[in-house]
């Protein structure tokens, strides 16, 4: 007995094989720089300090595209706070006032990618938590949680069968944070800019 071969059954193969040969599980670790986007609103100046930071993922890749990933990144997040103007100066004045504060952040990320020999190029799309986090007791501050979005695009480069190097870059998008009880909030969004490198393991 003869099996006939169509296109749609080469097709269906084709596709199989792809992501067979895509799949892949990983756990990455990168260092980044936090660049961040002063705001201005409700009379107040707000000025976060950039720092460094890192980022821990699991990630899991099925087929260019289902991939997703859990992360979570830390930094420092000092902020300036300031009144735009002179004119209303509270029982505070009108000296600026700086929180020191740390920067908790988790998110899921969807992650479409394409595998090109020991080349991943990929993309990142994702929802999670900030945690702004003053630290020691510096008075008249509290947490900030905000919703946090995330986007951005990189690539893996495979340099042995289970250890690779990442470049990426990561954007959020979120509320600023308020943390001082001596200013209100500037109810503004900002972003921070993470451009990041770092190595992953396969397993």
């Amino acid at each position: 007995m003869r099996i006939q071969s169509s296109p749609l059954a080469l097709l269906v193969l084709a596709a199989a094989f792809v992501a067979t040969a895509s799949a892949q599980t990983s756990v990455g670790l990168s260092i980044y720089g936090a660049f961040n986007q002063s705001t201005t609103g409700n009379n107040i100046n707000q000025s976060p300090s950039n720092s460094a930071g890192g980022l821990i993922e699991l990630r899991h890749i099925s087929n260019p595209i289902l991939g997703f990933e859990g992360t979570y990144s830390y930094n420092r997040a000092n902020q300036s706070y300031s009144f735009s103007t002179a004119s209303t100066c509270p029982v505070s004045g009108c000296t600026p006032q700086s929180v020191k504060a740390n920067a908790h952040e988790l998110t899921l990320d969807w992650i479409p990618s394409l595998g090109i020999g020991n080349l991943r190029p990929f993309g990142v799309l994702g929802l999670g938590l900030l945690l702004n986090q003053p630290t020691g007791n510096q008075g008249s501050t509290s947490d900030s949680t905000q919703a946090v979005y995330v986007y951005g695009a990189g690539l893996d480069w495979g340099i042995l069968p289970h250890l690779g190097l990442r470049f990426q870059y990561r954007g959020n998008l979120y509320k600023a944070p308020h943390l001082t009880s001596l200013y209100t909030s500037t109810d503004k969004f900002t972003q921070t800019a993470e451009p990041m490198i770092g190595a992953y393991f396969n397993f």
